[in-house]
């Protein structure tokens, strides 16, 4: 300790000794005190503390009734006994005369003041500031006690600055005869004496003690005799003297405190294990591993995606190819009754786009299921996104067409005319379908869709899928698709007063509204699930656009040419045409 340190100690301790010595009664009990040539100070418990609340520091007055406390007054007698011993024998310390100074420590203000009090100069209330510690001469030579750690851990704080010691600096030359044993101490203040080892025994109304061993030496050997130990439990069974119990299984053990056999055992978490090698600290598992809470080991996890053998994935493949089927079987009912009135009125060969468009989308709905790979992550949505955009294209300038034909063709004739011969309709269909064409190739060459292997949702599973759902590129495709699916509507709505045979709005508006609710549905549940089953979700949205697009528009048409041949005939559509034209004419 630096000598500033030692002023600053030395200060705050005299102030605090001539505050609590000048404010109290210092005089000793006389059998608290014993004149000698050395002084030894003895810190013990006779009274106990009473807790209580206190506005201003006081030291706490130890003699109260119902406060006496046997354990410290036989701590007090021992060290009166073990004084008077060395005094009275003629060969102990011959010519000197041992002192004492007791204490009664009741609490840790007490405590306190009896420390300042032993560090005080002899017959004064002051503690003396010397520049060297080491020629600082207080009251009492040593100082033994407190008895607990608390109080004992203040008062080596307080005599540590003026190197007074728990033990006498020559206590390694004593060596006496006590009893007919031989006291003596080693190099390390250690003795070397014999010890009876004894066994309090508090069963009564009063305490008495019977001896259980020995220990003697050098060299050192102990003798216990067990049946002579009483312990408290139960059929006289040994207690275990162990702070904590060892652990379960999985579980680690956190220290508390300073020694390692004090420990709370708290359990791994999920994801970690307990290695037994190190019983403190729980181990992270690998990465394609996991463990549940309170492990010992991690287990491997389980791989999963959608594959093509689940009864899910049966029934979406078998709509999916019954869609596909139709699809085909109706372009070749539509190719063989293509100069008819209905296939016509559909928009004649236009009809074949759209249906190739609804077949490529449908074949991208294939790659859904199986392990991810690249080429599927690739051509499975790109193929349904572009599919379904160049169909609603072609529907949204079929519907517009009509619309243009029977309510304006003839208020602006030189528009309609250029329209016609500039092939309005095909430049709208390729315009854009070649948008999302370029959309599409954005998306997969900047935001390019992968196989992953996803880890963070499930702790147990490692799910297996593709990256497209949650990037832009798809995004950008969907809402061009969005864009194009309201176009459709408002130009079907405004055709809702054309002749029967071409007023479609119905049909329309039912498969766009089955397409919102489809998506609507897959985003919702992808925002809470991102499971195995998303993909099927994934599917069954588009699946349901495709099929509410195709059985809306196509169906009716099939039921006429099939079932209604009546109704396919160039007669019929100019009856409607002439009933649509009077109908016009009285408004």
């Amino acid at each position: 300790m630096s000598l500033l340190a030692v002023h600053l100690v030395s200060r705050l301790l005299s102030l605090s000794c001539c505050w609590a010595l000048s404010c109290h009664d210092t005089e000793l009990s006389p059998d608290f005190s014993l004149a000698g040539d050395y002084l030894l100070a003895g810190l013990f418990p006779v009274h106990s503390h009473c807790p209580g609340v206190r506005r201003r520091p006081t030291v706490t007055v130890c003699d109260r009734p119902n406060s006496f406390n046997s354990h410290g007054y036989h701590l007090f007698q021992a060290m009166r006994f073990g004084i008077e011993e060395i005094n009275n024998s003629t060969t102990l310390l011959p010519n000197v005369t041992l002192g004492y100074q007791l204490y009664d420590v009741c609490s840790e203000s007490a405590n306190v003041y009896a420390t300042l009090k032993v560090l005080s100069v002899l017959g004064t209330h002051h503690i003396e500031v010397q520049a060297n510690p080491a020629h600082y001469s207080p009251a009492a030579l040593a100082v033994i006690g407190p008895d607990t750690t608390s109080h004992a851990a203040t008062t080596a704080a307080l005599l540590s600055p003026f190197l007074v010691p728990l033990l006498l600096e020559q206590i390694r030359k004593v060596n006496f005869l006590l009893h007919e044993d031989n006291v003596m101490f080693n190099d390390n203040g250690d003795p070397f004496s014999s010890y009876d080892i004894i066994a309090w025994d508090w069963s009564g109304s009063e305490w008495n003690f019977r001896v259980i061993g020995s220990s003697t030496g050098p060299p050192v050997q102990l003798d216990i005799n067990k049946t002579k130990i009483r312990w408290h439990g139960e059929d006289n069974q040994v207690p275990k003297s162990v702070c904590s119990s060892d652990c379960l299984e999985g579980h680690q053990r956190v220290i508390v405190g300073f020694y390692h056999c004090c420990f709370e055992c708290v359990p791994c978490e999920a994801g970690t294990f307990l290695n037994k090698s190190d019983l403190h600290s729980c181990q992270p598992c690998g990465k394609e591993e996991w463990a549940p809470e309170g492990s010992e080991t991690c287990f491997p996890r389980t791989v999963v995606f959608l594959t093509w053998h689940e009864p899910i994935s049966w029934v979406l493949l078998a709509a999916n190819t019954l869609l596909l089927v139709l699809v085909i079987g109706t372009a070749a009912l539509f190719a063989w009754h293509l100069e008819t009135p209905v296939v016509r009125s559909a928009g004649g060969r236009l009809c074949f786009f759209m249906l190739g468009s609804l077949a490529g989308g449908s074949c991208g709905l294939y790659g859904f299921f199986g392990e991810p790979t690249l080429p599927m992550c690739l051509l499975r949505q790109g193929l349904f996104a572009l599919g379904f955009a160049i169909f609603l294209s072609c529907l949204t300038i079929r519907s517009f067409q009509l619309v243009f034909i029977f309510k304006f063709s003839a208020k602006v004739p030189t528009f309609y005319h250029a329209w016609v011969r500039n092939r309005g309709p095909s430049l709208f269909v390729v315009t854009s379908s070649v948008a999302q064409l370029l959309i599409c190739m954005t998306w997969l060459a900047v935001w390019t869709p992968r196989p992953t292997r996803e880890y963070q949702r499930f702790p147990q599973l490692v799910v297996l899928d593709c990256t497209e759902a949650n990037s832009v590129g798809f995004l950008l495709a969907f809402a061009y698709n969005g864009l194009l699916s309201v176009s459709a509507f408002a130009c079907s709505y405004l055709g809702k007063g054309l002749p029967e045979n071409y007023n479609e709005a119905k049909c329309v508006t039912f498969s766009l509204l089955l397409n919102f609710v489809a998506w609507i549905g897959f985003f919702t549940t992808a925002s809470v699930y991102q499971g195995k089953y998303l993909p099927a979700v994934h599917v069954l949205a588009a699946l349901s656009s495709l099929s509410g697009s195709f059985g809306a528009y196509f169906l009716p048409k099939c039921y006429v040419i099939l079932r209604r041949p009546d109704l396919n005939s160039a007669e019929h559509f100019q009856a409607s045409i002439q009933d649509y034209t009077r109908r016009c004419g009285s408004t």
